[in-house]
């Protein structure tokens, strides 16, 4: 079992949504990148959303940057955790992140996108709270994992952002 910390939150003071994944996976974490995994959708999806066709091919610091252009912030719901390979079903002793800091700290967000059922089953657990005082949503996760979402359809329903930017 491995011990696993989340990378630090990717915001800053123009910030109107929040994109929670639940914890890195093992590429992510030898990467030190978000979303690392060449199969993992999540920079196709963004890429749609920030009119950026190619964001896929972008340098990591691009990226991020991308996406704190449109207003987008990064982070995960879980904090620190044990877990043996990538599967968010194999997290164990988890440890939130501290979300309200954050949210006091950046006050424009008033949207927050759960990225997967792991990112929304944690959120729920820790801050049942902020699920009625945000506009939260539970989204299909961008994993590899989830192969009954095309990319088409994942573009569609994280379209939902588009509102919130």
């Amino acid at each position: 079992m491995n011990n696993c910390k989340s990378f630090k939150a990717y915001v800053d003071k123009n910030s109107l949504v929040l994109i929670l994944g639940s914890m890195p996976g093992v590429k992510s974490l030898e990467e030190q990148e978000y979303y690392a995994h060449p199969q993992n959708r999540f920079w196709k999806v963004m890429g749609g959303i920030c009119q950026e066709k190619n964001l896929k091919d972008f340098s990591y610091e691009e990226k991020l940057k991308t996406l704190l252009k449109n207003h987008i912030a990064l982070w995960d719901t879980i904090g620190t955790c044990k877990r043996e390979g990538s599967l968010d079903s194999d997290i164990e002793n988890e440890t939130p992140n501290d979300i309200r800091k954050l949210l006091k700290t950046y006050p424009k967000i008033s949207a927050i996108f759960l990225n997967g059922n792991k990112s929304y089953s944690s959120f729920k657990k820790y801050f049942p709270d902020l699920l009625e005082k945000y506009n939260c949503f539970k989204m299909p996760s961008t994993s590899p994992a989830n192969a009954r979402y095309s990319i088409e359809n994942l573009k569609k329903e994280w379209g939902v952002i588009e509102k919130f930017i």
